[in-house]
């Protein structure tokens, strides 16, 4: 049958099945087998165009990509905008970018003009406080004494619990840098809002906190970026296929110098995971379990590394995410969901399952065991791309990670 048009989902996977299976024959490109295979792959790809659609980033989010992306650091952009205080008001959207940066940039970085031409987005992980001074009083100090961040016991006499969230965060944060942690060191990611910022400050605090130690109780080596690749993260997503797959995957990880620290979220701030980059550089894993179940315990973890492995760059940079929230828009966190996404069940192999167009349990199970993965992840995957949050749900091993990790959990 002559290949035409594809204008439906059946169509497509047709399709696909009969261009993988030409793939695999190799014809050459001059026989009819090349030339409907040629057709077939053109097809696809004018579908999955028009299917697959993905956020045009601003300005200042493709600099950051393309920065991240080549290794790049604000040093390097001094030829592009002037001079280092230039770079950073730039890239912390205080600055706009004038006609000759556009120039500069697009040709340096490979970045299109009709990008950086665009209106940059306020960014609203950047909240700068008068006189970018942290305002003490709008921590959340009952939850913190509660979680036994502070002793409430000790707020006696001059001593309140002001002064103690102060001195707590003081303690971890140096005094010269506290200031200038909600101007210069924002955070990002999802979780992040107006109201929830300082919870997450001294929750930011509270994991650099405990990573540090562990640093130095388990001797932990010093991270080396290479160590962290696709074939690492596949080797982690394995560790799911064992009882006790979560405690393996986060001692394989911290194998390679990335502490990984359980800390409960704050009340309000819908936290499920972060990567972090402490102030000698080396990247932190965050962990919440606010939703305890293998399969969000797997795509939290994976989300992460892929921020640590892409993103992270400069010493207090911070990506702090609600993974529950499926209308991602900025770029890097697109990113992070893709990384993740093909690190625990490979683009490929999702295509041929047909888990979207007809899942079924026996096809979860199949999958979860050719890939040698939990049956949590798949089932995961089928809930989301379906939209469908009732199936399934006793594939999803909850209340699972929070025993195994027990001893492990704060």
């Amino acid at each position: 049958m002559e290949p035409k048009v594809i204008k439906n989902e059946s169509q497509y996977r047709s399709y696909l099945s009969e261009l993988e299976l030409l793939v695999l024959q190799d014809p050459e490109p001059t026989s009819k087998e090349g030339a409907r295979l040629e057709l077939l792959a053109l097809l696809i790809e004018t579908y999955e165009k028009s299917v697959f659609r993905f956020a045009r980033p601003d300005p200042i989010s493709a600099i950051q990509f393309r920065m991240h992306e080549q290794g790049l650091r604000q040093t390097d952009l001094v030829s592009y905008f002037g001079s280092r205080s230039r770079v950073s008001e730039v890239l912390a959207r205080k600055r706009p970018l004038t006609v000759q940066m556009i120039r500069d940039v697009s040709v340096g970085l490979g970045i299109s003009a009709d990008i950086l031409v665009a209106p940059v987005t306020p960014d609203v992980t950047q909240y700068a406080e008068s006189e970018g001074m942290i305002e003490w009083a709008k921590f959340p100090l009952r939850e913190m004494a509660k979680h036994n961040y502070i002793d409430s016991a000790m707020a006696v006499g001059k001593t309140s619990l002001v002064d103690l969230a102060r001195e707590f965060y003081q303690r971890i944060i140096p005094s010269d840098d506290a200031t200038l942690i909600p101007t210069r060191k924002g955070l990002r990611g999802d979780a992040v809002t107006p109201k929830s910022k300082y919870a997450l400050l001294v929750w930011k605090a509270r994991v650099l906190d405990i990573a540090r130690k562990r640093r130095t109780e388990k001797g932990l080596q010093k991270f080396q970026p290479e160590a962290l690749d696709a074939n690492f993260m596949r080797r982690v997503v394995q560790m799911s296929w064992h009882a006790m797959g979560p405690k393996l995957a986060c001692d394989l990880i911290e194998e390679i110098g990335i502490p990984v620290v359980f800390e409960r979220h704050f009340s309000g701030t819908y936290l499920d995971g972060a990567a972090l980059l402490d102030h000698d550089g080396g990247p932190v894993i965050g962990l919440t379990l606010r939703i305890d179940r293998i399969d969000n315990f797997w795509y939290t973890l994976m989300h992460e590394l892929a921020h640590v492995m892409r993103h992270l760059s400069d010493p207090g940079d911070a990506f702090l995410d609600r993974l529950d929230d499926f209308e991602a828009t900025e770029t890097l966190e697109l990113e992070a969901n893709r990384i993740a996404r093909d690190a625990l069940i490979p683009r490929a192999a999702w295509r041929r399952s047909e888990l979207v167009s007809a899942p079924n349990r026996e096809r979860i199970l199949r999958l979860a065991k050719d890939l040698t993965i939990h049956p949590a992840i798949v089932a995961g995957r089928v809930r989301r791309e379906t939209g469908d949050f009732r199936s399934f749900g006793d594939l999803l091993g909850t209340k699972e990670v929070s025993r195994q990790l027990a001893n492990d959990a704060n």
